[in-house]
């Protein structure tokens, strides 16, 4: 009966029936309790052995203690790069379906590499919340054009425009840990401390999914939740506690050889892989450890500590958020699902890096300057990430790394609990899963069809397929279709077990690529390649990979790394040269900010400074590790450029007077060099000149106004605020921008 017949208005209260819509109920399902709660937990660039319960010696009790409660899958697979597979984990379609084929970082004007997510392709937050699911996010989204994250968004691609309720992450492909660049709903907000009062962001999410939890069960317990849980770790740039890096340096001194040597006994032992499989040779550009020299092995150790006590962390972290849920009384209902998003990463190279920033701005980073700076390694001035060796270790037994459609790039972990709904404890599960099939399992879990239209839009069919029935079938089978791989060029095909793979080398002729075949059943690492002993089946695979291709918009294969970020820079900004800042803005993303790379530029302030007392930052974009920053210090203007933490520093040569005044810096491109003039009034007040500059990017920190955040791009404590009054700041740009484009992708992708 329509709400009009059940209520009557009257000319009074006592002539007039009242009507109240019905309460929501909690959502139909497989317990009989009602629905399951899902608590997704994703890590970032997590290889398929770091977990203890998948061979590691990285200590992770609490997930182990997930996987002890359920389910283990050793044939979980992703898309091989952070946004296209949470893409697909968000939408159960493949992600190259759903505009997301690359980086979000990008659009490349082709249907299937748009950076963002189709209205067609709804949510699992979008499918649920009809069925009375309150929907919660944290951490990282990075589905959003990077271009669309500034405070005028367009908002429809951020969390709350894609069917959560709450929000509190980062929107880009990382963040400093002890600097996050936070959003909460739509609104960029500062972090809640520091990394002198002992600040983290994963300690921080975790605190906030506790809360938003704790609000949930204190008003509507009835209610069934869904919290997403995307932690920064393990992704660059790896920071922990100095404690607990230190306590990994024993641990790894061997190397990375006898580690994945050790690591493949224990995944036999655990029955994660069969007693058959063999390890791969090294692959390419990875030393044997025994040829590494003493101080490189330090140095390389010590770097693999910051990435294990990054993870130790996040375990500890993640047993307070299941602590909570046991003692609220919620853990039972509550399906945890616990991955990575792909391998671990390359972007490290051979040797390793402190920071990052500096070799992306082609200022070399010699290994006896890293050697140097062994203890500042995990902590706030540090980019740091592990070289090949260890990612490889990581990624035991498997071959290659991120970005690659073997199985190092796309082969993650998967862990599966719910102690209401799930008789299983402590099983393995070695079915083939996608990303793209989680959606489909969890509709199945909690009993919900998928919508033919999400806010009016016509849906697309779910690609994925749903493993529900492994659940509590340890011989269900695999996911029958083909699957499909294509990252950069690199592509692969997955079938009733065989796997057809093509490595491609960047910029080399798709044509002249070679497929390789492995029968994944009998060969879990793909060492023996049948490609010359079965030549019509790798046809017959390489072929349906083309036929799946052209199906999910994966077309055309694009290896062009440069151009796509470059164009994407040089499109959003278009003809813009001038930005206006004024006072009380800030949290301007670099995707937004003004593009100073590689050109000449200039900065003005508009200022009222009250005596020699006045201070403070006027404009700063980055942090410790690059960035630049223009302010007033023991009352002179100051410019810094700090090109991965070597800073080149022009100083007045004369006080800032009193008064009204126009302060900025010109910077000036010359021949190669870069050279630097503070103005006055635009008068000539000092300067410097060197050939170092922002290359390819400057710091995937944003851009402050009247003060610089939590990570000092110069050498001031954080956030000296500018004690004058600030009118506005200036920025205009020349038309002379020369990106070392190669470096620009280089960059972008470490980024990812």
């Amino acid at each position: 009966m329509a709400a009009q017949e059940r209520q009557k208005i009257g000319k009074t209260v006592g002539e007039s029936q009242p009507y109240w819509p019905e309460t929501p109920k909690r959502p139909p399902g497989l317990n009989k309790k009602g629905a399951p709660n899902i608590l997704v937990v994703l890590f970032d660039d997590v290889g398929f052995s770091d977990l203890g319960c998948y061979g590691s010696p990285i200590e992770t009790p609490a997930m182990d203690a997930i996987a002890k409660r359920g389910l283990q899958y050793t044939g979980f697979h992703t898309t091989a790069m952070c946004s296209t597979t949470r893409a697909a984990l968000l939408t159960g379609r493949n992600h190259h379906s759903v505009g997301v084929g690359c980086l979000a970082n990008f659009d490349s004007g082709f249907p299937g590499y748009r950076g963002k997510i189709a209205k067609e392709a709804g949510t699992i937050a979008e499918m649920l919340r009809p069925h009375g699911y309150r929907n919660y996010m944290l951490g990282k989204w990075h589905v959003t054009p990077l271009t669309e994250s500034g405070a005028t968004g367009p908002f429809d691609g951020w969390p709350l425009g894609r069917g959560f309720d709450r929000y509190y992450g980062f929107m880009d492909a990382e963040t400093d840990q002890y600097a996050p660049e936070l959003v909460r709903d739509n609104t960029p907000v500062d972090p809640p401390g520091t990394f002198a009062t002992g600040y983290h962001l994963t300690s921080d999410l975790i605190d906030q999914a506790i809360r938003y939890l704790a609000d949930h069960a204190g008003d509507r317990p009835e209610i069934s939740w869904l919290t997403w849980v995307a932690l920064g770790a393990c992704h660059a740039p790896h920071q922990a506690p100095f404690d607990l890096i230190a306590k990994y340096d024993g641990v790894f001194a061997e190397g990375w050889d006898v580690e994945r040597d050790r690591r493949l006994a224990r995944q036999k032992a655990l029955g994660v892989v069969p007693k058959e499989t063999r390890l791969p040779p090294r692959n390419d550009a990875v030393k044997p450890w025994a040829e590494v020299s003493e101080g490189e092995r330090k140095l390389f150790t010590r770097l693999q500590a910051a990435y294990a006590a990054m993870l130790d962390h996040a375990d500890r972290h993640i047993a307070r958020l299941v602590a909570f849920l046991e003692q609220s009384g919620q853990l039972d209902d509550t399906m945890i699902v616990l991955m990575s998003d792909n391998g671990a990463s390359q972007e490290g190279g051979p040797f390793g890096m402190i920071n990052a920033m500096g070799p992306y701005n082609l200022r070399r980073e010699p290994i006896e300057e890293k050697i140097a700076r062994i203890e500042d390694i995990g902590g706030p001035d540090t980019h740091s990430n592990f070289p090949l060796g260890w990612a490889m270790a990581s990624n035991t037994p498997l071959r290659r790394y991120k970005q690659n459609t073997h199985g190092g790039g796309i082969r993650d972990p998967l862990v599966i609990s719910w102690p209401a709904g799930l008789a299983a404890r402590g099983e393995l599960r070695h079915q083939f899963c996608h990303a793209c099939d989680l959606v489909p399992t969890l509709l199945d879990v909690v009993g919900v069809t998928p919508p033919d239209t999400v806010n009016g839009v016509k849906q697309m069919p779910l690609e994925g397929t749903s493993f529900a029935a492994s659940l509590s079938d340890a011989a269900a089978p695999s996911k029958k279709a083909p699957q499909y791989f294509e990252m950069f060029g690199h592509r692969g095909l997955v079938k009733d077990g065989w796997k057809a793979v093509s490595f491609h080398p960047p910029g080399s002729d798709f044509a002249q690529d070679k497929w390789e075949l492995f029968h994944l059943d009998r060969d879990f690492s793909e060492t023996e390649n049948l490609a010359e002993k079965e030549p019509a089946r790798l046809k017959e695979l390489a072929d349906l990979w083309w036929k799946e291709a052209e199906a999910h918009n994966v077309l055309p294969l694009d290896d062009r790394f440069a151009p796509r970020f470059a164009d994407n820079a040089k499109r959003f900004h278009g003809p813009r040269n001038r930005f206006v800042f004024h006072a009380g803005m800030g949290h301007v993303p670099t995707d937004v900010a003004p593009d100073v790379r590689s050109r000449t530029y200039t900065i003005e302030a508009d200022v009222q400074i009250a005596g020699a007392t006045t201070e403070g930052v006027l404009i700063a974009h980055g942090d410790m590790t690059c960035g630049y920053s223009l302010y007033i210090k023991d009352n002179r203007l100051t410019y810094d450029m700090n090109v991965g933490g070597q800073h080149h520093i022009a100083v007045s040569d004369r006080p800032v007077p009193a008064g009204n005044h126009l302060l900025g810096v010109r910077m000036r491109r010359n021949k190669g060099q870069n050279v630097a003039t503070l103005l006055i009034d635009g008068q000539p007040t000092g300067g410097f000149e060197t050939q170092f500059g922002f290359i390819s990017f400057i710091s995937w920190s944003g851009l402050d106004i009247g003060r610089d955040r939590a990570s000092p791009v110069s050498h001031y404590e954080a956030p000296f605020a500018f004690t004058g009054k600030l009118r506005k700041v200036t920025v205009l740009l020349d038309d002379d921008q020369a990106l070392d484009a190669k470096a620009a992708a280089t960059a972008t992708l470490a980024r990812e």
